[in-house]
């Protein structure tokens, strides 16, 4: 870690502490969660998660290699602030150099301490925590998934853009036989279907024991597109209940690999659309 300057002496042992070499990297994930204003942390001994939600519908979470003090952390933040603080020197360094990063949380009722430097400049940041709120427990486990596939992104990123986002609905099919895996659109142009067969060359891993048909809002789904961008590779996963996961693999520019995961509920609200 090169921050040259240490942080300054405070009397108080942190139950959580983070160093990046590049402040960059989790500024560019937590942007694919901003959806919302505040999120919720959640630090354990095998890294630290923070969730969004929307509507109760969707929680996205990212994982990063922090270190706990305690069996585990929680607290509440603002996510703007945060981002503006993480961007502080700029959201693009000049050419070999990057903003060094280093996160110190004493516990509740502390503020998140931020030290980041460039090019010998330290700033320092205070964040105010808050009360962490209780998030939806969406139940969601491998054992209850019924079909999985995992596929390239650029896959998924065509889909989006040549699917009618006019459609108020996605539909997606997972199915052991044709058509395997199936994205439908149903909007003013009508409908359209894309088909990826389990061969396809796009398709890493197919797993799917049972026909499923579930459709989901695509005002949900469109806050996930911000990390789909930077991803290399995205899970797709559905259990017996209609749950989607939408988990991404994303590799920075230093070859560490971290993941954003959005789960989203199935809609039943709107009328099966005609064909």
């Amino acid at each position: 870690m090169p921050l040259s300057a240490p942080a300054p002496a405070t009397g108080e042992s942190h139950v959580l502490t983070a160093s990046l070499d590049n402040a960059r990297h989790l500024s560019n994930l937590l942007k694919a969660v901003h959806f919302q204003d505040h999120a919720t942390c959640f630090a354990t001994a095998n890294g630290l998660r923070v969730t969004v939600e929307d509507a109760k519908c969707i929680q996205a979470k990212i994982f990063q290699e922090f270190a706990v003090q305690e069996e585990s952390v929680t607290f509440r933040i603002n996510l703007s602030v945060l981002l503006d603080c993480l961007t502080i020197f700029g959201t693009s360094s000049l050419p070999g150099t990057s903003t060094a990063l280093r996160m110190c949380y004493s516990g509740y009722g502390y503020p998140l301490m931020l030290f980041l430097e460039e090019g010998g400049v330290v700033t320092v940041c205070k964040i105010n925590t808050q009360e962490p709120e209780e998030l939806l427990d969406f139940d969601f486990c491998n054992t209850k998934v019924v079909n999985k596939i995992i596929l390239q992104s650029e896959g998924l990123r065509e889909a989006f853009a040549e699917l009618d986002m006019t459609s108020e609905v996605l539909q997606i099919t997972m199915s052991p036989d044709k058509p395997y895996f199936r994205l439908s659109t149903f909007g003013n142009a009508g409908s359209a279907h894309l088909d990826y067969p389990r061969d396809s060359d796009l398709m890493e891993v197919f797993h799917c024991n049972q026909t499923q048909t579930n459709r989901y809002k695509i005002s949900l789904l469109k806050p996930s597109t911000k990390a789909l961008a930077l991803s290399c590779k995205v899970s797709i996963r559905i259990d017996a209940q209609g749950f989607l996961s939408l988990q991404y693999m994303i590799r920075n520019e230093d070859g560490q690999i971290c993941f954003v995961e959005y789960y989203c509920c199935p809609d039943e609200d709107i009328p099966e659309p005609g064909l």
